[in-house]
């Protein structure tokens, strides 16, 4: 099962810029991200903790100047400060660097010393488990609650996607590849596998029991609208497709859809532990699942080829969405025509634009 998020990492401060007309403030850059931070706190090349946006901070120190923002809660309970993508004198901040020694009392194993002799060694270590850092997930509403059976099953792929700033050496890496390019729609990811005759249904994070009293659950509705278990019995194999729901009463809907549709993303060969390439999965949709949405093609694309910079392939995501022309699109994603290391290479690159005003 592929791992959960990291939202707290350890990172090199790359660059730091001054923000125009601000005496009090600069904008540091740690891989693809900026991010605006106190003038002094960082110089070039010093590690510092980087929450990424999303990011749901315990409420205690260091976090506590986060109050006057206000507090959100998880469905468990669970209440923190949610970073989100913000604008500061005009310019674009996205997460949250605080110095490492400032969480040296919680990390033990990096004492001082420690830190000074390995400097190197401590970039890119994860640290969200260690400071308590969960992801904030919007409440769940009733028509998405179920009874559970269990977590998300370790034979497949959460559908989770990493963005385009944690990944700076795809640009050279995959310079040369194709990747196809989808609309990434703004809804609620689901999951439904067939598995050594048992059927499935799952959302981001949970396997629901397949009962009648989950009937009114929107991932059975759309199940029973696309006969989604019989159509997997129908081709035999241990496979999952995997897409997002979107529509009235689904994350706000903010595309204005007139009524709740189940789009295709990926579908997952079990037993091979891959996602199907491209051609492969088009076959499928031609020949099993051509009654159900894809999510909207925008082609096949070198993207790092035509876009060969982090701020030019940010901007390239801006506009409108397929679905509803009025509407801002949330972003794209970008999955490769060829398996590396038996895998399908894949990640997201969201319209900053679209976090600002729709989040």
């Amino acid at each position: 099962m592929e791992n959960e998020r990291k939202l707290a990492t350890i990172r090199r401060i790359k660059e730091i810029t001054p923000i125009e007309g601000a005496d009090k403030i600069e904008l540091c850059h740690i891989d693809g991200w900026q991010c605006v931070s106190q003038k002094g706190n960082f110089e070039v090349n010093s590690l510092a903790v980087f929450f990424e946006i999303d990011s749901l901070l315990p409420i205690k120190e260091p976090f506590l100047f986060l109050e006057s923002r206000g507090r959100k809660k998880l469905d468990d309970g669970t209440e923190g400060y949610r970073l989100r993508t913000i604008k500061l004198k005009g310019v674009l901040s996205q997460g949250l660097l605080l110095p490492l020694l400032d969480f040296v009392n919680d990390l033990p194993e990096m004492d001082l010393q420690t830190i000074k002799e390995n400097k190197d060694s401590f970039v890119g270590v994860d640290l969200t488990e260690s400071l308590g850092i969960k992801k904030y997930e919007p409440p769940v509403p009733a028509q998405l609650r179920g009874h559970v059976k269990g977590s998300f099953p370790s034979f497949l792929r959460r559908t989770d996607e990493e963005r385009i700033q944690n990944l700076p050496d795809y640009f050279t890496k995959y310079e040369d590849e194709y990747f196809e390019e989808t609309e990434k729609l703004d809804g609620t990811s689901s999951t439904y596998f067939l598995n050594n005759g048992e059927f499935g249904i799952c959302s981001r994070n949970i396997n629901f029991k397949i009962t009648d009293e989950n009937n009114d659950n929107t991932y059975f509705q759309m199940e029973k609208k696309y006969n989604i278990k019989e159509t997997l019995e129908k081709i035999g194999k241990n496979l999952s497709i995997q897409g997002e729901i979107c529509g009235p009463g689904i994350q706000k809907n903010r595309l204005g859809l007139k009524e709740v549709c189940l789009y295709i993303f990926k579908i997952y060969d079990i037993d091979l532990q891959r996602y199907l390439t491209n051609p492969e999965k088009d076959e499928y949709m031609d020949k099993y699942f051509s009654h159900i949405p894809h999510v909207p093609l925008l082609g096949l694309v070198k993207i790092f080829k035509e876009y060969p910079t982090m701020d030019s392939i940010l901007e390239h995501v801006k506009g409108k969405s397929i679905l509803n022309k009025d509407k801002k699109r949330e972003g794209c994603v970008y999955k490769s025509c060829n398996t590396f290391y038996n895998q399908v290479i894949s990640f997201k690159v969201i319209n900053n634009q679209y976090l600002l005003d729709e989040e």
